[in-house]
């Protein structure tokens, strides 16, 4: 005779059909900002197999101004052929070139890395962003999941009210406590007056709605002084609103939509 399922809808069954990275992250470590843009991290995991810290890109971490490094992927634009065009160049004047350091797993960011003397930019509390582990309390232990989307995920999301695409794509931070998942967390961009600005939403581990938090946000008052944020406190990710009108509140809903129907398509079984 099977066993009753448990009723969580975060489970480790699934979650089987894609690739994860445990990190082990000790609460008393000192952690970085640590938000590179998902579509960057994903695109430097494909070109050199690993994730970045968002130190390669940004001068102290996500948010901040881009380094010569950030700068040259831009111009480059800022896709998985930009990292070809500027392998030569050597970002942070080290006397290394981009690719020799991010072969090598050294910050091609930062003269203060490089392939003899890498220092600690990969070490794993700079790869869970903080904002992220002050919304789980005591948790010392994250499964990053590549959310990465099938032709069925973006019919579900249809049905759903949301408009998905690969990019989109995106990756899941789930906190574990004694093994088990302890919810989801994701961080995810939104546009407001042709200004990008980011957002965090995190879930308890029956995928309702427990935060949706402005990240980064001085460039766009009018996102961190939106009073929308507390109308999606305790709303399963499958019941998101779908948005309203023009406006600011209009453009948190949107991305908020978006991004909790990605991880509900993602971990919630059909």
């Amino acid at each position: 005779m099977k066993s009753a399922r448990r009723p969580d809808l975060v489970s480790f069954a699934s979650f089987a059909p894609l690739r994860w990275m445990l990190f082990v992250v000790a609460c008393t470590a000192a952690i970085g900002n640590a938000r590179a843009e998902p579509a960057f991290a994903r695109l430097y995991k494909q070109q050199y197999g690993y994730p970045p810290s968002c130190n390669a890109c940004h001068k102290d971490g996500g948010g901040t101004p881009r380094n010569d490094y950030g700068d040259q992927f831009k111009k480059a634009g800022e896709n998985l052929a930009a990292f070809d065009k500027i392998a030569a160049l050597d970002g942070d004047g080290d006397g290394f070139s981009n690719s020799e350091e991010a072969s090598a797993k050294s910050n091609p960011g930062s003269k203060n890395s490089t392939p003899q003397a890498k220092g600690d930019w990969l070490d794993t509390a700079s790869l869970i962003p903080r904002e992220v582990q002050a919304l789980f309390p005591g948790v010392r232990a994250y499964l990053p999941k590549d959310a990465l989307l099938t032709d069925a995920d973006i019919a579900r999301a249809k049905a759903l009210g949301a408009e998905l695409g690969k990019q989109d794509e995106n990756t899941i931070y789930i906190p574990l406590q004694d093994q088990r998942p302890a919810g989801t967390a994701l961080i995810f961009p939104a546009e407001f007056n042709k200004k990008a600005f980011f957002l965090l939403l995190a879930t308890d581990r029956q995928l309702k709605v427990i935060a949706v938090q402005p990240l980064n946000t001085a460039h766009v008052p009018d996102a961190a002084k939106s009073a929308v944020y507390a109308s999606f406190k305790g709303v399963s990710l499958d019941q998101l609103p779908v948005a309203k009108g023009s406006g600011i509140d209009a453009a948190i809903t949107t991305a908020v939509k978006k991004a909790g129907t990605l991880m509900f398509v993602r971990l919630k079984n059909a």
